[in-house]
């Protein structure tokens, strides 16, 4: 229902530009960080003389770090100032940059990788913050708006520019590109953002961090280190038991502690619930084929780092084609049918990367790919707005940050399943052809996609909008 008051969007004033200047400096780095290594993997296992199908660790690195800081953004804000947080996150991620492009083994990349996860973590929660208090509410969304595109480029250059580098000078500069960007990012810091401090913050709730720390770790490292090969997988079970034990002991944290991050009053709210459990599931698939896809045309197709990142561009395309058209989507058929249908599709979308070969026609791979971006973006959209939009204004905060954690472990985890399935069907159990195994992988992924349909066959028939 609308408000019998509604907001009236002003367009952004002059003396806010610079603030959104900087906020989408921060987005930029962190989106295009998430997308520009993909292309990358092959050149850098042939460097660091890895097998490229154990490189999801670098992949994994990242994406893991991001998500166990981001519980911890706003309190760093609110208790020692956006610009302290923002330019330290800034010079954190510049320099872990700069280490990733001086790395010489697999182990430093994968060190500095995490430090780089660190940094990316609070640029964009603390950067959004930023203009939820500074700029003025009725000129926020041309804010956001603004900011957004910076969050649209990343992902549509990241790829292409990652393979133009490796082939043009070395896999070394898809990471020393981010220092001139960082350096502008701290200048800009210091020139626009004031460092503004609650004066009453909450004590910070460090066994909850831990524990969450903890289970987002045990859970993904665990299932990557399936993929070690000769690996008594000892190691693997030991943090899988760690990671739910903590999962366990968090959720009885969040019930007994009014001081607890997110507390398990969120989750007495059905459609949340709902919507956080589906998307943890149905993002396996969705995330890892960005990362998989790049691989299969390298590694099987023996694709050009650059022409590979070319083909990943429908994708992103197919992602901007289908923003118009989700609202209209979900007024027509609801929530309901539009997330069981569409997980189905990007299931049945993700199996059918099984029938493309090195000798499939340029156009039809590249449509092919948008129809999967564009499927994948409808279900993201559909989720996150299905899960948030009737949240209580008490919860907002903390569920929004609770569904931005479970998005980013939900991608990690997705990775390391990737990485897990293509060495188990290609050298443990089923030794099947490297191509094989990829299908195989694909297979797997798009049938677990289809199953998470069935979480939301508990949306109520009658929510309809």
């Amino acid at each position: 229902m609308e408000s019998q008051n509604p907001t009236t969007y002003q367009a952004l004033q002059p003396q806010y530009r610079l603030l959104v200047l900087l906020v989408s400096i921060g987005f930029f780095m962190q989106a295009l960080d998430t997308t520009i290594v993909n292309t990358a993997l092959p050149a850098m296992a042939q460097h660091l003389k890895e097998n490229p199908l154990h490189m999801h660790g670098v992949v994994v690195a990242y994406v893991l770090s991001v998500a166990s800081c981001i519980p911890m953004s706003g309190w760093l804000a609110d208790r020692f100032g956006l610009r302290s947080v923002y330019l330290s996150a800034i010079i954190i991620f510049t320099l872990a940059s700069l280490g990733c492009g001086l790395s010489n083994s697999f182990e430093q990349l994968v060190v500095f990788r995490v430090l780089q996860g660190i940094g990316g973590a609070l640029l964009l929660p603390v950067g959004r913050l930023s203009l939820l208090k500074i700029v003025p509410r009725e000129q926020f969304v041309s804010a956001m708006s603004l900011m957004s595109l910076a969050g649209l480029i990343g992902p549509l250059i990241g790829p292409t520019l990652g393979g133009w580098l490796v082939e043009v000078a070395s896999w070394h500069w898809i990471f020393l590109i981010n220092i001139p960007m960082g350096i502008l990012g701290i200048i800009v810091t210091l020139k626009a953002l004031p460092n503004i401090v609650e004066s009453k913050v909450k004590r910070f709730d460090r066994s909850g961090v831990i524990l969450l720390i903890v289970a987002m770790v045990g859970l993904t490292l665990g299932i990557d280190s399936f993929s070690i090969e000769g690996s008594s997988h000892q190691s693997a079970y030991l943090l899988l038991i760690a990671g739910l034990a903590a999962s366990i002991l968090y959720a009885h944290h969040a019930h007994t502690h009014q001081n607890a991050l997110f507390r398990s009053d969120l989750f007495r709210h059905q459609f949340y619930a709902i919507g956080v459990l589906g998307n943890f599931f149905a993002r396996f698939a969705g995330n890892a084929i960005p990362f998989l896809l790049p691989l299969l045309l390298q590694v099987v197709f023996k694709f050009e780092p650059f022409e590979t990142g070319l083909m990943m561009i429908p994708l992103v395309l197919g992602s901007l084609f289908s923003k118009p058209i989700v609202r209209p989507l979900l007024q027509r058929l609801g929530y309901r049918n539009v997330l069981i249908l569409n997980t189905i599709a990007v299931g049945l979308c993700v199996m059918s990367f099984t029938l493309t070969s090195a000798t499939t026609p340029e156009w039809l791979r590249a449509l092919h790919f948008f129809i999967f971006g564009t499927l994948n973006s409808i279900q993201f959209v559909s989720m996150n707005t299905y899960t948030l939009k009737d949240l209580p204004s008490q919860h907002a905060s903390s569920g929004n940050s609770f569904l931005s954690m479970i998005m980013m472990l939900s991608m990690s985890i997705g990775i390391a399943l990737t990485g897990t399935l293509i060495n188990f069907y290609q050298d443990t159990s089923f030794h099947l052809q490297l191509a094989q195994a990829f299908d195989a992988t694909l297979l797997t992924l798009g049938a677990m996609n289809v199953i998470t349909m069935l979480i939301f066959w508990r949306i109520p028939k009658q929510n309809l909008s």
